[in-house]
């Protein structure tokens, strides 16, 4: 493992790479499998048919963690990933994932980590994944994931995911198909700056009777930066959905927000929000009045909206 994995993981995955205990884990360097290990009641193997994971956890798992994070380290590399995750019936897990992308040898660098969520009946996931690019120089640093979710009755995912910066272009697609009960929760925070893009697809498929799905996207746009959002919520039955768009322009960033709603039933219960803006003039004020200079107080306003 190499000084800059080292780096990058302690940002995206807070872990130093080299004491990790018991707990399950595979760290993804330049394309391989630079650590791995399995616990007592998660099994991470290579996947069969091509790169990848296959991970599969216990009924018996009750607050394990496990840690999958992926870093590129140099200029060309184009990296492509199939993690697929079979959580067993009961379990309660934390997953932490994470992406760090790096070059400063002129030379594209890309991580593609597309990753399947199975989850057993009554069975509870924290996804958290962190994404950020650094270094200099012209080559593009590129993340797009793509999440697909299948959860069985009465089971919660919870999905917080978090670009910090320095990340180039990203495309990042999330779907979702829920029974009976269960619960998606998907709190997402994105900064982009410079000439940087993002843009954000969600579809949920609402099928089983009280099944419910919150999205929650928070982003900056800063420079000359753009982004998009779409959702789509479809309750085929008694449901209930929220989509909800909040992101602030600063300098000459630019929002595209597209939320979307299809009710097919008559107790299917949709919403959706979005809101686009400034940081407003008096709340600059209110703190450059407490010693603070505008960029100190604009920086203060922009990382308290994206904690929340």
């Amino acid at each position: 493992m190499n000084e800059t994995t080292k780096e990058l993981l302690k940002v995206v995955s807070e872990i130093d790479g080299t004491d990790f205990g018991n707990v399950a884990f595979n760290i993804r360097e330049d394309g391989q499998c630079a650590g791995r290990q399995s616990s007592k009641y998660v099994k991470i193997e290579n996947k069969p048919d091509g790169p990848g994971l296959v991970i599969n956890i216990s009924s018996e798992a009750q607050g394990e963690m496990v840690y999958i994070p992926a870093c590129v380290t140099h200029g060309d590399v184009d990296d492509l990933v199939y993690n697929d995750f079979y959580v067993g019936d009961g379990a309660d897990v934390t997953i932490v994932a994470g992406c760090g992308v790096h070059t400063t040898d002129g030379h594209d660098a890309r991580h593609n980590g597309i990753h399947r969520f199975f989850l057993g009946k009554g069975s509870h996931v924290l996804y958290k994944e962190k994404h950020i690019g650094t270094g200099s120089g012209k080559g593009l640093k590129k993340i797009d994931p793509v999440t697909d979710v299948y959860l069985d009755e009465d089971s919660v995912l919870e999905m917080d995911t978090i670009q910090l910066g320095g990340v180039d272009s990203t495309i990042r697609k999330t779907t979702g198909k829920l029974k009976a009960r269960a619960k998606l929760i998907i709190h997402e925070r994105i900064m982009t700056d410079g000439d940087e893009t993002a843009q954000t697809d969600f579809e949920v498929s609402l099928d089983g009777e009280d099944s419910g799905v919150d999205i929650v996207s928070r982003s900056v746009a800063k420079g000359n930066s753009y982004q998009e959002y779409h959702s789509t919520i479809k309750g085929n039955c008694r449901c209930t959905g929220h989509s909800e768009c909040d992101a602030i322009l600063a300098d000459n960033g630019r929002v595209n927000a597209a939320p979307e709603l299809y009710a097919g039933d008559l107790d299917a219960s949709l919403i959706h929000e979005a809101a686009i803006g400034k940081i407003a003039g008096e709340q600059l004020i209110k703190l450059q009045t407490l010693g603070l200079t505008e960029q100190e107080a604009e920086q203060k306003i922009i990382d308290g909206f994206l904690r929340g």
